[in-house]
């Protein structure tokens, strides 16, 4: 392997996380809070070492990786800026246990908005900031790892993107991977402003609505009250549904959209199936809700759309605790972290085109049956999907559904139930966060077993990295010469 560029690569990212990481010290000053030495002390240790890796392997530098060093580069990125990502939480005591604050930091990162923190509101402003800003660098990481630092690695962002949605292919906005970069980095933070904007134009300070807006665009879930979104008017609710629903859609989309293009953008088969799905489950829940539970047709209408949105783009927030619903509407809400956001959006899951795909291939086996002669070639958006692709497609459910079971049996063997240690490793794998169990959304993870927390950690990576990228890590092909 080109273990020198690696280290390269991984002296850039913690170069860049620890100016990141700097920042908070803003917030230690505004609040006058006594965390200023620890979060500077942080800061100059990720930068410390951040720098020591890139000057020391930057002579006879060779800038070429192979695909093995891509896949491992890739992974063990996302390993060290979670490992540093501790620091802010450790030393200033806000989470002294080293087992809580890697769940913590690689909950931020991944997006998965999991907590161990049973008392939110208790922390420095300055952590509670790091802590979202971690959702926010998971979230933008999606979208510019992939699409601009991998071109560096020979494997092209566009590729990888195609990778994530099983080999079904999207459009370059620009001829250049790295304006393509650009434009989608703008969307995101663009979307951030304007959502940060008419949070505090409500009920939200200026903090809150930084917060909650960093968190909800990356789809991640963390909020700065324990009471998550029902501590908040139902104008702050609806607006934050509306930009969860935003950051479920693939970002080309929103930038196809700018730019006029609205019939790309609303004839996209995700899109419409996305869109779909969120209406129907939403008003089934709404209709038991309302009908069974006496609910207000507004609260039932609201309540239903924002947890629908929350689970299905994996960001997680609460409005209320929909374990105390009837049993038919939060199996619904379990179901829902197996469907998962849009390709190219900032949500985990499964994604929605994987299943619109595995449901048009099964249609399509069907006709053969019927009629073995005819000619029938499966479509998505004018792109025929070939054996090959949909053979990927295969492999990645049968694995994701593989891992699932497997996570799950070993937390039962760690000594949570049945119902808890399904509902764990579905809402950490699919980056949801809340589950069900003894971790639903009025709930956190601190009362799991450190070896627990450990297992999460690593479904939570896994998850978002899409399951190959870190599993082939694993098998003996990989180290193979």
């Amino acid at each position: 392997m080109n273990f020198r560029f690696i280290l390269n690569i991984f002296g850039r990212v913690l170069i860049l996380l620890g100016a990141f990481m700097l920042t908070s010290i803003i917030w230690a000053l505004v609040y006058k809070e006594e965390v200023i030495g620890e979060l500077l002390l942080s800061s100059l240790l990720t930068l410390a070492a951040g720098t020591a890796m890139y000057f020391f392997t930057l002579r006879d530098l060779k800038k070429e990786l192979g695909l093995k060093d891509s896949y491992f580069t890739v992974t063990f990125t996302w390993v060290i800026i979670s490992i540093f990502g501790t620091l802010p939480y450790l030393l200033t005591g806000a989470i002294p246990n080293g087992y809580d604050a890697v769940f913590e930091t690689v909950s931020g990162f991944t997006t998965t908005g999991s907590s161990i923190l049973n008392d939110i509101e208790v922390l420095p402003k300055s952590i509670l900031y790091w802590r979202s800003l971690t959702h926010w660098i998971g979230g933008m990481g999606i979208i510019v790892l992939v699409v601009a630092i991998l071109p560096l690695l020979r494997i092209g962002g566009y590729n990888l993107f195609k990778n994530e949605a099983s080999g079904i292919s999207y459009e370059k906005l620009t001829p250049k991977t790295a304006s393509t970069a650009k434009r989608l980095w703008g969307v995101y933070v663009t979307l951030t402003f304007v959502l940060m904007g008419l949070l505090w134009a409500g009920d939200m300070d200026f903090f809150d609505a930084m917060n909650h807006a960093f968190s909800t665009m990356a789809t991640g879930g963390f909020s700065t009250r324990n009471a998550s979104m029902a501590a908040y008017s139902s104008y702050a609710q609806y607006v934050v549904l509306l930009f969860m629903f935003l950051a479920g859609i693939n970002f080309y989309l929103h930038y196809h959209f700018v730019k006029g293009r609205f019939k790309r953008v609303f004839s996209n088969l995700e899109l419409r199936t996305y869109s779909g799905i969120v209406l129907v489950i939403a008003l089934l829940i709404a209709s038991v809700l309302y009908f069974k539970e006496d609910f207000g047709l507004e609260q039932a209408l609201r309540d239903s759309f924002f947890q629908v949105v929350s689970i299905m783009t994996t960001t997680g927030f609460a409005t209320t605790d929909y374990l105390k619903w009837p049993q038919e509407a939060w199996m619904l809400i379990f179901l829902l972290m197996f469907v998962g956001a849009s390709v190219g959006s900032t949500g985990g899951g499964i994604k929605v085109i994987r299943h619109v795909v595995s449901f048009r291939n099964v249609m399509l086996h069907f006709r053969r049956m019927v009629h073995p002669n005819s000619v029938s070639l499966l479509k998505i958006n004018g792109e025929v999907i070939d054996d090959e692709k949909v053979g990927s497609l295969v492999s990645f459910l049968v694995l994701y559904l593989l891992t699932f079971t497997a996570g799950s049996i070993i937390m039962v063997f760690l000594g949570e139930d049945v119902l808890t240690s399904v509902g764990a490793v579905a809402a950490n794998m699919g980056g949801v966060g809340p589950g069900i169990g003894t971790v639903g959304p009025a709930a956190t993870y601190a009362h799991m077993p450190d070896a627990g927390k450990v297992l999460l950690s690593f479904l939570m990576l896994i998850g978002r990295l899409e399951l190959t990228t870190v599993l082939i890590l694993f098998t003996s092909t990989f180290w193979e010469r």
